[in-house]
């Protein structure tokens, strides 16, 4: 198949030397095609010339005059001066880099046009390197009939340049069979993928400027659409070659083991765990593998879910791995999974990277001949030496926490036995309903939207740093109630250039401070041992206030805590500090979450700060967490090349998400061989990157 005109490299449009391709290339533009889709910021209205006489400071405007007078200014900074009469009044052109050729270029008597915004100066008005051109040029006039485009750029890459490139790349389009409208024919009422390019490259005069900037306008819906279609496609198509590659284990639900396992909680799953177990139970009993994201608030019960799943791998007789991010959260998985399944006779093995020597070949072992029938682990799961006999199901915690390749390579050992291991994944991380409909359309999502019954609303107050003393008493009442609380630092060693208080050092500062209280230290440079016995004893109420840094996050779980202080709380971000909110209000007590600031505080604390008094809902936390970083950020995807949007916007463009599930399903049922195109034009080669 011939290779379409916009996809051939940049360099064949005229004028694109080695020089001017590299500069286009920190753009992401390497194409003609990315040319057409490097759409512009803003636009500018160049069609009037505005006298001189009626200037107004902020204004971006195009004036013509003539230069009386071009001289350089000596001084500390030396400047080049230019000014520009047309007869109602005068302008200074300001250029603090300049060189011979331009004060030449301006010579007095010259009549210039000139663009750009306007500002006050001494005794007349002055624009600081303006835009210009002489006005009896041949090239291209500055009036024209639409607006003038403000692309995004980079140093040494002008605007001129930019807008000659894309027409040109508008040139290419149109010569290459009208860029095949994909979305034709499918009852929509948008304009037409080159109608929509040219207009926004080169909208009229009476362009809505409002609507293109903000990207409400039909022409970037029309392509925020098609974007959205080609990223939905890149994930089905991809879960579909996967499951046609290898077929997955049968595992049907634990008919034996079930019922004692759900005897000997202490609880009865809600509806939304019961839920959810169903959904997961069906998915288990195919040959097709099972791809399903399973996302709750932090302690709405997700390890339960998983481990109904993992007893359905057992009792079919194939083994099943538990990976999570950081030994704290693994230990914890291992100790809840022991206490669990072992009186179940369940055989357990885990797998850190801290295990050594003969405890690490017994474990390894005991995977490589299938007695262990279930793993528990961290990252040293992915490592070579690890063998299993029949893997069968992959439980994934916090899964956007591992890099593509290390998740990949889990999936990978499942292989090992002919078959592709089921994928449950599990995050307290809510992923909201924008993302994920777009960045795991490959994934099932069940949400168990329920917390379990008893458990309270954590009230959140945010207080400067300069009010600890108050903290510390906050601290010595709750404990004296028979309380227990948390202190976070974000650092475990002093640091003068971050100004956060060190773990090590805040544990003796408040040992000293409340020494009727039993205070004890975690951070993530402890030993194992040392880590878990602090844990226990903290759990066993041995200890009182536990000062630890964010090893804490996610995993531990002391219902008597009532009481969580986080230091430097502007230095994390939303999903941290929601998460290490979930560490209290486990019990029936009323709990508290401190959030103690460093001022002054940048825009994007404040948000954050803000956010987490005003809601205790993690979905909600999660939307406007998207709100302040974006998707790439969210997801920990920016740097994989995954996500990596060119014109959609999931949050601006969620209206939009149903009918980009419509057009996916008719393009694969009716127009299938029109996907490949349509992919490659907007997912390129990151397509790969799906493949998780």
């Amino acid at each position: 198949m011939a290779v379409a005109c916009t996809l051939k490299p940049v360099t064949e449009l005229r004028g694109v030397g080695p020089r001017l391709a590299e500069r286009l290339a920190k753009l992401g533009i390497s194409q003609v095609r990315d040319l057409l889709f490097h759409l512009p910021l803003r636009y500018e209205d160049r069609s009037t010339r505005v006298p001189i006489g009626r200037l107004r400071a902020g204004e971006h405007v195009l004036i013509e005059g003539v230069v009386e007078l071009c001289e350089v200014a000596p001084g500390r900074r030396r400047r080049l001066l230019c000014r520009v009469s047309d007869g109602t009044g005068s302008l200074t052109l300001v250029f603090f880099h300049f060189y011979p050729k331009l004060q030449a270029d301006l010579a007095r008597g010259t009549t210039i046009q000139c663009f750009g915004e306007v500002r006050d100066g001494p005794g007349m008005p002055q624009m600081i390197h303006p835009e210009y051109r002489h006005a009896d040029a041949n090239d291209e006039a500055w009036e024209s009939e639409g607006l003038t485009p403000i692309y995004p750029s980079t140093q040494g890459l002008q605007q001129n340049s930019l807008r000659r490139l894309v027409k040109d790349a508008l040139l290419y389009a149109e010569t290459e069979q009208g860029l095949p409208d994909l979305l034709a024919g499918l009852g929509l009422e948008l304009p037409g993928l080159y109608e929509s390019l040219s207009y926004l490259h080169c909208p009229p005069t009476d362009a809505p400027r409002d609507l293109l900037e903000n990207g409400s306008h039909p022409c970037r819906h029309r392509l925020a659409l098609e974007e959205l279609v080609a990223h939905h496609l890149t994930l089905r198509r991809l879960r579909a070659s996967m499951q046609q590659l290898v077929v997955a284990p049968a595992l049907p639900p634990a008919d034996r083991l079930k019922k004692p396992f759900l005897s000997q909680l202490p609880f009865q799953l809600t509806q939304a765990q019961a839920r959810v177990v169903a959904e997961v139970e069906a998915d288990l009993a195919t040959e097709q593998a099972m791809l399903r994201l399973v996302q709750g608030d932090v302690g709405s019960g997700k390890t339960v879910v998983a481990a109904l799943a993992i007893l359905g791998a057992v009792e079919a007789g194939w083994q099943a791995v538990v990976m999570a991010p950081t030994e704290l959260l693994a230990e914890q998985h291992m100790r809840n999974f022991a206490a669990w399944l072992e009186p179940l006779g369940v055989e357990m093995a885990w797998l850190s990277g801290r295990l050594s020597g003969r405890s690490r070949q017994a474990q390894l072992q005991a995977v490589a001949d299938g007695r262990a029938q279930v793993v528990v682990g961290t990252h040293a799961l992915f490592q070579e030496t690890v063998s299993f006999a029949r893997l069968g199901l992959v439980v994934i915690d916090e899964q956007h926490r591992f890099g593509v390749h290390q998740r990949l390579a889990l999936r990978e050992k499942g292989r090992e036995a002919g078959v592709q291991p089921h994928q449950l994944i599990m995050t307290a991380t809510p992923i909201p309903r924008t993302l994920a409909m777009t960045a795991y359309a490959d994934l099932d999502v069940s949400v168990i939207d329920e917390l379990p019954p008893g458990r309270t609303p954590v009230r959140t107050v945010a207080v400067a740093s300069s009010r600890r003393p108050e903290v510390v008493e906050r601290v010595r009442a709750a404990c004296a109630e028979g309380r227990q609380a948390y202190w976070v630092c974000t650092l475990v060693e002093e640091s003068e250039v971050l100004q956060a208080e060190a773990a090590e050092v805040a544990a003796e500062n408040l040992a000293e401070a409340l020494p009727e209280l039993r205070v004890g230290l975690v951070h993530g440079r402890q030993k194992s041992a040392e880590k878990e016995a602090v844990m226990a004893a903290f759990k066993r109420h041995e200890l009182d206030l536990l000062v630890a840094t964010t090893v804490i996050e996610v995993g531990v779980d002391v219902p008597n805590a009532s009481l969580m202080i986080i230091e430097n709380a502007e230095r994390l971000g939303l999903s941290q500090l929601h998460q290490l909110r979930g560490r209290v209000g486990r019990g029936a007590a009323a709990s508290s979450c401190v959030l103690m600031y460093q001022g002054p505080l940048s825009r994007t604390a404040k948000e954050r700060l803000a956010v987490m008094r005003e809601t205790t809902d993690g979905f909600e936390v999660a939307r406007r967490d998207l709100e302040i970083r974006g998707p790439g950020e969210f997801l920990g995807t920016r740097q994989t090349g995954a996500l990596q949007y060119r014109v959609a916007d999931l949050e601006r463009d969620a209206g939009l998400l149903p009918t980009v599930h419509r057009i996916g399903d008719r393009l694969l049922a009716e127009y299938p061989e029109r996907v490949d195109a349509l992919v490659r034009r907007w997912v390129g080669d990151a397509e790969r990157y799906g493949q998780v």
